[in-house]
């Protein structure tokens, strides 16, 4: 299933009551909210274009074949600078466990 996002899309590869696994496609020039999840926890992996991440209160740069691993309360956000980004993002099946606290879209949690 893809859902469109003001940013690109997701595409939810598999969903089952243990895991999700997704697709993310992110423009360039665009990012995600700033966010943390309470019960989410989740493994993001670069497969084309630098993914900016912001997280520990810094940004740093993946590139192919890099992975970071995002636990419950880590504050994060992904951004697409220099080139559109596609990325896979594993995680626990809670979807609807986004907390935002900052948003380009004035997208609420």
């Amino acid at each position: 299933m893809r859902i469109e996002k003001p940013w690109g899309y997701e595409k939810i590869i598999e969903k089952n009551e243990k895991y999700v696994m997704k697709e993310l496609f992110m423009k360039k020039g665009f990012q995600c909210s700033l966010q943390y999840h309470e019960i989410k926890h989740e493994t993001v992996y670069v497969i084309k274009g630098n993914l900016h991440i912001f997280y520990n209160d810094e940004w740093r740069i993946f590139e192919s074949g890099d992975s970071i691993i995002l636990k419950p309360g880590e504050i994060h956000r992904m951004k697409a600078v220099e080139e559109d980004c596609l990325y896979l993002e594993a995680s626990t099946p809670e979807l609807e466990d986004v907390v935002r606290i900052e948003d380009d879209f004035n997208r609420k949690s």
